[in-house]
């Protein structure tokens, strides 16, 4: 891709955010109707959520109408263009953007302000470029191979992990700490205690501070595609290091961690190779 597609491209990734901020600024800390996708567990959308897909898909439908959309309330739309395909998979080549509208809707509902929306292209089945967007407080967190930037309002500068090379120098970060069951749990837990503090709650934020030198590390599972597109350009273009717990490919989700570099990514791998699937 050259640098006026790579370019454009993260224009139009940004003037999705714009179009998500817009949709969903009415209904934050506001009474919402809140549905449970689940028939057993609890797994909350808003009209909000919804407001945010259609925002960023009528945006591409005037800007990209070529490319595919995967997005967690609305699946797969195939775009105009050559070789694009159904399902969950693009095809070689295909370009394809995966939209999270709000992630964090728990938070959203009980207005915490550290949901975010999450937009990736994909090509050629892996994340290229990424935004984790936090419209309330205006945060923008971009990344794309080489490099990665924050801005709100007039600030605006690159990104960059921390230096933290030792697990028990680490600050840790997770969703929740009922993600974990079983060997999972264990596992996760070794690596917990290992390290210097651990917080939780913060769902795709915790990527964005980690890409901010914040956090160090972030260990996860039960990741959806478009949970964790985002979050890996973002981290990589910062300088860190996404993988899944056996060090491979994360793009599809699944457990996913995230570190400032290889040395921290491999302190915490041991403690989960346990559990790795």
């Amino acid at each position: 891709m050259s640098d006026h597609d790579f370019q454009a491209d993260l224009r139009i990734a940004h003037a999705m955010a714009d179009a998500a901020r817009a949709a969903i600024a009415p209904y934050f800390r506001t009474r919402l109707d809140i549905e449970n996708k689940l028939s057993a567990g609890f797994d909350p959308v808003t009209q909000a959520d919804r407001a945010s897909e259609t925002a960023m898909r009528e945006l591409l439908s005037r800007q990209a109408p070529q490319d595919a959309i995967l997005g967690e309330e609305f699946g797969t739309s195939a775009g105009t263009g050559t070789g694009t395909g159904s399902g969950t998979g693009p095809g070689t080549g295909e370009r394809r953007w995966v939209l999270d509208p709000i992630d964090g809707t728990r938070a959203f509902i009980a207005g915490l302000p550290t949901w975010t929306v999450l937009i990736a292209l994909e090509v050629a089945g892996k994340p290229l470029l990424g935004v984790i967007d936090q419209p309330h407080i205006g945060e923008r967190f971009s990344g794309w191979p080489g490099g990665a930037h924050y801005s709100r309002a007039d600030v605006s500068q690159p990104l960059a992990v921390s230096t933290c090379r030792a697990l028990d120098q680490a600050i840790l970060a997770s969703t929740d700490p009922y993600l974990f069951d079983g060997a999972e749990r264990d596992a996760f837990e070794a690596v917990r205690s290992a390290t210097r503090l651990c917080r939780f709650g913060f769902d795709a934020y915790a990527y964005a501070m980690l890409a901010s030198g914040g956090v160090d590390l972030v260990v996860e599972s039960g990741l959806q595609i478009y949970d964790v597109q985002a979050l890996i350009p973002v981290v990589t273009g910062a300088g860190g290091v996404v993988t899944n717990w056996r060090g491979g490919d994360p793009s599809a989700g699944g457990q996913v961690v995230a570190a400032a570099n290889r040395e921290l990514l491999e302190q915490a791998l041991e403690r989960l190779a346990p559990a790795a699937l």
